[in-house]
């Protein structure tokens, strides 16, 4: 599967759940005012901006973003909230397009570094960031943890989530550090919905390390956006990566 195919026009459609899940205040409103308070006076920039779950509300808390994102119908959900006057987006990979100015912060959520999926592809994006900040700018990405500890010996899938009318699994490619989600709906009858997506997962410290190939520095790690401690049974970080400042 490609990119290009898994977020086509359908998923735009239906990406958007306002209040809810991803949508819901108490895990969007953390996020919207950490990124506001690490990008300060200066413009944001959004990698795989998608629907503008993050950058519509940070606009609107009046920090200057713009965003790059490879699928047009999710750009074009994105033009249902705000114009590209009010939020400019360049279509293309994120980890090699280059948008216009450089920027205080770049930042990149919801486990979306993992849509690359390659090693070379995930150091390639660390670099396309460091491209555009500013001296002292910050690199933030949100991610998840990866639990193997889940997958028993000999098995290759974990069940993450099963509630009615949902279920959804994992499948591993442990050599190559891949995983597919599998997303299940159903209803009463015979059918059922499936949405799949391909991922790469990355340890922290594999992250650390494409920091460093950058040039950037560790500045802080929660297991939250609202600053939890990381612990070793987090499920995911904010990791905020830092470009030294110019001497």
């Amino acid at each position: 599967m490609q990119q290009e195919e898994v977020w086509d026009a359908d998923v735009a459609q239906h990406y958007d759940t306002p209040g809810s899940d991803m949508f819901a205040p108490e895990v969007l409103g953390p996020a919207v005012e950490r990124l506001a308070h690490l990008a300060g006076e200066g413009p944001a920039l959004e990698l795989a901006i998608g629907t503008g779950r993050v950058a519509v509300p940070l606009a609107a808390r009046g920090v200057p973003v713009v965003g790059i994102e490879l699928s047009p119908p999710m750009v074009e959900q994105l033009r249902t909230k705000a114009d590209d006057a009010t939020i400019p987006v360049v279509i293309g990979d994120m980890a090699t397009a280059v948008a216009p100015g450089r920027y205080t912060i770049v930042y990149i959520v919801y486990n979306a570094i993992s849509l690359l999926l390659t090693q070379a592809e995930q150091v390639a994006c660390f670099r396309n960031a460091a491209r555009h900040l500013e001296p002292g700018g910050r690199f933030v990405v949100e991610l998840w943890v990866p639990d193997l500890r889940r997958l028993p010996p000999g098995r290759s899938a974990t069940v993450f989530q099963s509630e009615p009318g949902y279920i959804g699994l994992d499948t591993f490619d442990v050599l190559r550090q891949h995983v597919v989600s599998h997303h299940f709906r159903f209803g009463d009858g015979k059918q059922a919905q499936l949405f799949r997506s391909p991922h790469r997962y990355v340890w922290p410290t594999e992250l650390d390390l494409m920091a460093q190939l950058a040039g950037f520095e560790l500045e802080s790690r929660h297991a939250d956006w609202a600053g939890a401690e990381f612990t070793a049974e987090s499920t995911s970080h904010v990791s905020v990566y830092r470009v030294p400042p110019a001497l």
